[in-house]
């Protein structure tokens, strides 16, 4: 029995994470759940969790009945980081988008928590850090993406030299075969219908931008402590390989399954073990035929700025990160063209001057920058 916290869990991450728990009832138990202020489907969720201790980040955000009478609701970032730190927590699971997962990554760290990792922020903007503090307390970090969950398990008990390339598959989004003119028109309606995945607004424009990707190699990198050089992206619109590894004698391992988050979140929680669940096995017969092509990078600069950004280092990857955020939601609320989110990154990153080996406030600081340049940019267009 794994006893696990789940933060950010009223979204796609969190919902699944409670039906693997549902699933498998008898080796993960849910002792935690944060909302920010989804306190409607908080409250769902902590009725059929009874025993979890509650949070809701959004101070502002209203306690209803229904919780506040039935047992305490932490609140705030210093609820957050209660909730992170809870002694009879295993493992923690971060599926807070953006940089509000980073701190009560750290706290769970240092409190001898196992993190699974759903929220790619917090190895963009400090994998160094985060990395770094998990060797020195002896804990897990399992990665909970469907991409790096599958990475994970093809290099588990392999020789790290005998690695030649970690190989990300990505589905490609809604617009992997349309023309460069054609993305000026797009909607967010559009940049929203993605073809395989379930998931939040801004991950499904990010997976039609592939920033989504982008974000996913700085994060492999730290992972999985490889260079830049040796991470790449095959579109595989499927969905069905979900990673896969070559190693230095050419062959080549992959993990597939059904495009569905309890997959990889269940293999983080019963690692190294695996259990059986409901869940659908693969049909080869049904597959019918599993494609596979070169991202086009000239249309889709996501992935080239991103291989900048991780190979840069330092703070460069949370300018990276913070100035799609802001371009993402400009996009979302129709104040930025599709094109303009990854020309706003690549203007914002090009005025930043990185530090190297920078420590956490220096991350922060340079995320707050970057997203204040990147509001103005949008504001005030060349």
């Amino acid at each position: 029995m794994k006893n696990v916290v789940v933060l950010g869990a009223t979204g796609s991450i969190g919902q699944s994470a409670a039906k693997v728990a549902r699933d498998i009832p008898q080796r993960m138990r849910i002792v935690g759940l944060s909302a920010h202020r989804n306190v409607g489907k908080l409250e769902e969720l902590a009725a059929q969790f009874p025993d979890a201790t509650l949070c809701i980040t959004d101070e502002t955000a209203p306690t209803p009945g229904a919780l506040g009478s039935c047992r305490k609701v932490l609140r705030g970032e210093e609820g957050l980081l209660e909730l992170a730190t809870l002694p009879e927590a295993d493992m923690v699971l971060i599926a807070i988008v953006g940089i509000g997962g980073l701190r009560p990554a750290l706290a769970a760290i240092e409190a001898g928590k196992d993190l699974a990792i759903a929220s790619k922020e917090i190895l963009v903007m400090a994998g160094e850090i985060v990395m770094e503090a998990a060797r020195r307390k002896g804990v897990q970090v399992l990665p909970v993406d469907s991409e790096h969950n599958a990475i994970f398990q093809c290099l588990e008990g392999r020789n790290p030299a005998h690695v030649r390339r970690l190989i990300l598959t990505a589905s490609g989004g809604p617009f992997r075969r349309a023309s460069a003119e054609s993305l000026e028109s797009v909607t967010p309606a559009q940049a929203l219908k993605h073809p395989t995945w379930n998931m939040g607004a801004k991950i499904t424009v990010d997976s039609a931008t592939l920033f989504n990707k982008g974000l996913e190699m700085i994060e492999a990198r730290w992972l999985f402590d490889v260079e830049m050089s040796r991470i790449d992206v095959v579109v595989h619109p499927q969905s069905i390989v979900h990673s896969m590894v070559e190693f230095v004698d050419s062959s080549v391992l992959a993990q597939l399954s059904h495009s569905d988050m309890c997959f990889p979140i269940q293999y983080a929680v019963t690692w190294p073990e695996r259990v059986p669940n409901s869940l659908p096995p693969l049909d080869f017969t049904q597959l019918g035929r599993l494609e596979f092509e070169a991202p086009r990078t000239t249309v889709f600069p996501a992935l080239d700025l991103a291989r900048h950004a991780g190979e840069t280092g330092g703070t460069l990857p949370a300018v990276f990160n913070a100035a799609n955020e802001i371009a993402v939601a400009a996009f979302l609320e129709h104040r930025l063209s599709f094109p303009g989110i990854w020309k706003t990154v690549a203007a914002v990153m090009a005025a930043h001057r990185s530090i190297a080996h920078a420590p956490l406030d220096a991350i922060v600081e340079a995320d707050q920058w970057a997203r204040a340049d990147a509001a103005q940019r949008i504001a005030r267009p060349a």
